[in-house]
């Protein structure tokens, strides 16, 4: 592991390009001191640059003559946009001369990279992407988030392995409270891959398997990380970021509907400033692929500066505290256990 982190900058990705992924991760550069490869059409990043203090921070520029399209197909842009930014970003990993790969361009391109080019942890079936959201409490591990379709059983074990594995480094869980999404809280309920991941929970050591949890159970903050296959994982997601927009807007139309009320609304600004910092996604950054041989972060495509400052810091606590290493050994810990499920 490198002295300090180094950390490879999709610098084209996202909705905004270069104009605020450069800054942001400028400023997390600075602020924590890591070096930054800003990877992507070379004038095009020199010219952001060029608008920013630099001082000492460390970045280089990596040239990629190649931006990917969101409307191009993963596969697609394996094949043929070797030059990519995206595909130049995972070789800088894959090759040893970073850490991770943060971008917040195609979502889809992204993965297909980081999974045949950085590749999997040894004994990971499917790499999970694990998304943050709000709680009543503390923060909350949804995983997976939309890497994985269609699920067998020990995927979803070997997801709450990673997950548990992320909430105790990233967030400082001592003892992290892992669940299913179910229809149900008792045992025996839900679909065949939930019941009999519920099994494997059951008979795993090292792992604070709480059992079944409900949607309701979600925001409550009494479960640190919640398990189920990327269909439902990315709909929980959108629609707690949509719900969370919506509630903005219609507290901020009645709030300011009357003189009275807006007297209020203004003594209590600091409040709604930070609800409002707690719901937005750019808290965060995005989410990491986890299950990788090297950490690969992706961002929403209308990421802010904000946003790509706070990913790169994730990212780099994920190094500094050696979380793939963790999850290494976790997985093979567990490696019976999941050979047992195959065989069912």
């Amino acid at each position: 592991m490198n002295a300090k982190p180094i950390l490879a900058i999709d610098a084209m990705g996202g909705d905004f390009g270069p104009g605020v992924i450069v800054p942001g991760a400028i400023q997390a550069a600075r602020e924590l001191k890591v070096k930054v490869l800003l990877v992507g059409d070379a004038p095009q990043v020199e010219s952001e640059l060029a608008k920013l203090s630099l001082g000492k921070v460390e970045y280089e520029i990596v040239p990629a003559s190649e931006v990917v399209q969101m409307h191009e197909k993963p596969s697609d842009i394996l094949r043929r946009k070797k030059d990519s930014s995206i595909q130049v970003a995972c070789r800088l990993v894959k090759d040893g001369a970073a850490d991770g790969v943060i971008s917040a361009g195609h979502s889809g391109a992204t993965v297909a990279c980081g999974i045949f080019i950085i590749g999997r942890i040894p004994g990971v079936e499917r790499p999970a992407l694990a998304a943050f959201l709000p709680t009543e409490k503390n923060p909350l591990v949804v995983i997976d988030a939309g890497a994985n379709v269609d699920c067998r059983p020990y995927h979803l074990f070997q997801f709450g392995l990673m997950g548990d594995a992320f909430a105790r480094d990233i967030f400082g869980y001592p003892s992290p409270r892992v669940a299913l999404l179910s229809i149900g809280e008792e045992e025996g309920k839900g679909n065949s891959q939930v019941k009999e991941a519920y099994e494997l929970y059951k008979m795993a050591e090292h792992v604070n398997f709480i059992g079944n949890a409900e949607g309701r159970d979600i925001f409550s903050g009494d479960v640190d990380v919640i398990v189920c296959d990327g269909f439902v994982g990315n709909i929980i997601v959108k629609m707690s970021e949509g719900v969370a927009f919506s509630l903005m807007r219609m507290l901020k139309r009645e709030l300011f509907s009357g003189f009275v009320t807006k007297f209020g609304t203004w003594l209590s600004k600091p409040a709604f400033k930070r609800f409002t910092n707690t719901v937005d996604y750019a808290e965060y950054g995005g989410a990491p692929l986890l299950g990788l041989q090297g950490i690969c972060f992706v961002c929403h495509g209308k990421s802010n500066s904000r946003a790509m400052t706070n990913a790169v810091k994730i990212v780099a606590t994920f190094v500094e505290k050696g979380t793939n290493e963790r999850m290494r050994e976790s997985i093979i810990t567990n490696e019976e256990l999941t050979r047992f499920s195959r065989a069912l």
